[in-house]
């Protein structure tokens, strides 16, 4: 009969439903691996080599029914156990895929796991002086910016001090002709007009003094704080 058909011990159909056995006892391990990784990337080494054995055996065992079903007799028989064969063949070759592709993410989250913990090793190092070049850059930022609204502060307060020298140099202007009006009027002597003059000279010269010694003053307030 074409079930008696032997090789190395076992017949067709005795080789048959020990691959279907492998077949089931494979697919509920690859299901155990997926699980496991889906609860949080949990790898089982052991798990994945029995699977990855059994996958093997399945192979090894098509291979020897794929030799066994070309010597049954009748030809609708070799049809039907082609058709066997064929399909526990497709089905290892999609196990062995999917194991495939577990242990490629597998690589991938422990190639992962290793850049993190270098990562983490260089917290101490490269890591900790790049985040010092960032804090200095940060305070570099804000000190310009202090800087900044102290000099804007402080051409404010020039300009201020500048119109108000210029309001009083026209007001003593505007006295001083009044003055020389009235001077004129009563018939001072010019020795009292060039007293009169010597004395605006050196109002003059506090007045620029006191313009400088601002300026200088502002200089060093932005100079102190920067």
């Amino acid at each position: 009969m074409a079930m008696s058909v032997e090789i190395g011990g076992g017949t067709l159909s005795e080789i048959y439903q020990s691959a279907k056995k492998l077949l089931l006892r494979t697919r509920d391990g690859l299901e155990k691996l997926e699980r496991l990784e889906n609860a949080g990337g949990i790898d089982s080494p052991d798990l994945s080599t029995s699977v990855k054995r059994d996958i093997s055996q399945i192979q090894s065992f098509c291979a020897d029914m794929d030799r066994l079903w070309r010597s049954v007799g009748a030809k609708s028989q070799r049809d039907l156990w082609k058709r066997k064969v064929e399909q526990i063949a497709e089905e290892a070759q999609s196990l062995k895929e999917s194991l495939d592709k577990y242990n490629l993410r597998n690589q991938k989250r422990a190639q992962e796991a290793r850049e993190r913990a270098e990562l983490l090793g260089r917290a101490n190092g490269e890591g900790a002086h790049v985040l010092r070049i960032f804090d200095d850059e940060a305070q570099a930022r804000a000190s310009v910016r202090s800087s900044s609204r102290m000099l804007e502060e402080a051409s404010a307060t020039g300009e201020s001090i500048l119109r108000k020298y210029a309001e009083q140099r026209d007001w003593l202007k505007s006295a001083q002709r009044k003055g020389l009006d009235v001077l004129n009027t009563v018939g001072l002597s010019n020795s009292v007009l060039k007293l009169i003059e010597r004395r605006n000279r050196v109002d003059q010269s506090i007045k620029y003094a006191g313009m400088i010694l601002t300026v200088v003053i502002v200089v060093y307030l932005i100079w102190r704080w920067r």
